[in-house]
């Protein structure tokens, strides 16, 4: 019974801990680029290039970058520098600049640039306009 127990224990951590396992990011190539751990974001050799506090977005060194409001996307000065719709990416201007489709990150031409495992919608979203 306590090995039963013992090995139900450990499946269930895997199966929790996979997800946070998974999030990479890669270029559209396959090289892996970076990591996501919760909200920090790492480059591909492991140093920390940035970080989400709520709404707000932050570089390795914890200058602001800018912040996410909504469906918006502003830089650090306050402008406007992009909107999501959906799973499309505009600039401010309103042309596309890319869109998520499930895992894998387009630019506006629609050109596989990245792809994404185990990240939430909001954290590409992010890497796409911040990072990239």
């Amino acid at each position: 019974m306590r090995h039963l127990l013992r090995l139900a224990a450990a499946l269930l951590l895997t199966l929790w801990l996979t997800p946070v396992l998974a999030q990479r990011m890669y270029d559209g190539s396959g090289h892996q680029i970076g990591r996501v751990d919760a909200e920090r974001f790492y480059s591909g050799s492991g140093q920390q290039i940035g970080r989400m506090d709520g709404e707000r977005v932050y570089d390795g060194s914890g200058r602001q970058l800018g912040r996410i409001d909504g469906d918006r996307v502003y830089n650090a000065s306050g402008s406007q520098i992009g909107r999501i719709d959906g799973d499309r990416l505009y600039s401010a201007s309103g042309s596309q600049m890319g869109r998520i489709d499930g895992e894998r990150l387009y630019d506006g031409s629609g050109r596989q640039i990245g792809r994404a495992d185990g990240l939430r919608r909001m954290q590409m979203v992010v890497f796409f306009y911040f990072f990239m």
